[in-house]
């Protein structure tokens, strides 16, 4: 009997975690994008420029590999088709976005990889296609607090509103598909349906976290784990965007819950507020760097970051953490 294709993907992943003990994801794609200049004040995010400047992602795509990524992150994360037609694309051209936001990590993985000058000792980068949550699509920082039932949005409804960009993604091309910044379990069991429907799919799943034994709605991250443990078709379980001084003890939660390898890329340990789209505290690099070795020795697999995290944070995470 042939072994099937996500299988053979997972093992070749296991494989690669067995040789190299920590893989590297990248940082904040937003975040390198605006200190280069660029204006993202808009309901799609980082995600307008695959419409207005694509070249500027893989630009940033290329800067993560350079720093030390062992993993890029499509530029989907708040990408919808609602939001495409909404700025007067047609479906086929919303859908090819979605593609072209895989593409475009991937173009930037093969330049990296075929580029004779690259350290011989590198792993080929993986690609994997963000799936953000239904909060982030509110564009309100709902993905942070999980308060979907003001919105009317249960798992059937979630379930529905992904099952188009999930499929869209899990055919693109992409290694694996980062369910990530997910604020509520009722969320990760809608994406769950849709990853055990798709032959090809192959997830991590990630949730954002209010401290160190809850995600943002209040479930316990240890029942959630619990969940998504019997799935071959998830690979990793997660956090990310959270605040790094929760991460220790979130690991340790999601090792109780399940046997499967952990992925943690929290923000930079500056505080959001939604209301006024800014950010307040700082860290630097090496502190973030420092930080993630005690999340190695908690078991995490699978480190990087997320909001407010740039190629300095992952240059000095891949110093710390691999050498």
């Amino acid at each position: 009997m042939p072994v099937p294709a996500t299988q053979t993907r997972a093992d070749a992943l296991e494989a690669l975690l067995h040789e190299r003990p920590v893989l590297i994801l990248d940082g904040g794609l937003a975040t390198e994008l605006e200190a280069r200049g660029y204006d993202l004040s808009d309901e799609l995010w980082s995600a307008r420029l695959l419409i207005a400047d694509p070249g500027a992602l893989r630009d940033v795509h290329a800067a993560y590999l350079e720093a030390g990524a062992d993993c890029l992150i499509s530029a989907s994360y708040q990408a919808t088709l609602a939001a495409f037609l909404k700025r007067g694309l047609t479906e086929e051209q919303a859908v090819d976005l979605l593609r072209f936001s895989v593409t475009l990590a991937c173009e930037a993985r093969d330049a990296f990889w075929d580029d004779p000058e690259r350290d011989p000792s590198r792993v080929r980068p993986l690609v994997a296609a963000s799936v953000g949550p239904f909060g982030a699509a509110l564009a309100d920082g709902s993905e942070y607090t999980g308060d979907y039932a003001s919105h009317g949005m249960d798992e059937a409804a979630l379930y529905d509103f992904h099952k188009r960009r999930f499929d869209v993604l899990a055919s693109s091309g992409a290694d694996l598909i980062a369910c990530e910044t997910l604020p509520a379990l009722a969320e990760a069991l809608a994406l769950l349906r849709l990853v055990e429907e798709n032959d090809s799919a192959l997830a991590w799943f990630s949730f954002s976290c209010r401290d160190g034994e809850h995600i943002s709605d209040g479930t316990p991250i240890r029942e959630c784990a619990a969940a998504l443990a019997h799935s071959s078709r998830v690979f990793a379980l997660g956090v990310n965007c959270t605040a790094p001084r929760h991460v220790e003890s979130l690991i340790a939660q999601l090792r109780g819950g399940a046997n499967k390898p952990v992925v943690v890329y929290p923000n930079s340990g500056e505080r959001y507020d939604a209301a006024t789209r800014s950010w307040t505290g700082d860290i630097e690099a090496d502190d973030f760097a420092q930080a993630a070795l005690a999340w190695k020795r908690a078991g995490a697999v699978l480190i990087g970051g997320c909001c407010r995290t740039g190629p300095a944070h992952i240059r000095a995470l891949r110093r710390r953490l691999v050498g």
